[in-house]
């Protein structure tokens, strides 16, 4: 549990740091310049900008609700929310489902970046899963 409490928080604080950086700009980018991105059909353009704002505060809530978790020792509760939170990252790519962005390179970029993010996450969630599994043997009990 020691690494949790130390290498852990270190490496999400800036896991996070990231994902909230790139989903933020991402986002934004979304919600100001909503009709810059494939349309899906029957979905008016204002109504797609507002789910995706929506969208964007609850998970950053979760993600944030996740870290508070993680922050009081209530592991598992953590790394459920982080994982939840991870999907703001994974549904950038969902862009592609419906065609691809016609928007400048850097913001273009913020969609493999929110999709790095989510795997960083799920990188980090498998680490301290890992950590939390491991059952000490009778050698190293205390």
């Amino acid at each position: 549990m020691e690494a949790l409490r130390t290498q852990g928080l270190t490496a999400l604080r800036l896991i996070l740091a990231f994902t909230l950086l790139s989903t933020t700009l991402h986002y934004a980018h979304n919600v100001i310049r909503v009709a810059d991105y494939p349309q899906i059909e029957g979905i008016p353009v204002g109504v797609a900008a507002a789910l995706v704002a929506i969208v964007y505060f609850v998970l950053t809530a979760i993600g944030l609700a996740g870290y508070r978790d993680y922050l009081r020792g209530r592991y598992w509760r953590a790394l459920v929310f982080l994982m939840v939170f991870s999907l703001s990252g994974l549904a950038s790519l969902g862009h592609f489902l419906t065609g691809v962005p016609q928007i400048p390179a850097f913001w273009f970029a913020t969609i493999f970046t929110d999709g790095a993010a989510a795997l960083l996450l799920w990188g980090f969630a498998t680490w301290a899963a890992a950590k939390l599994n491991r059952v000490p043997t009778p050698a190293q009990a205390p």
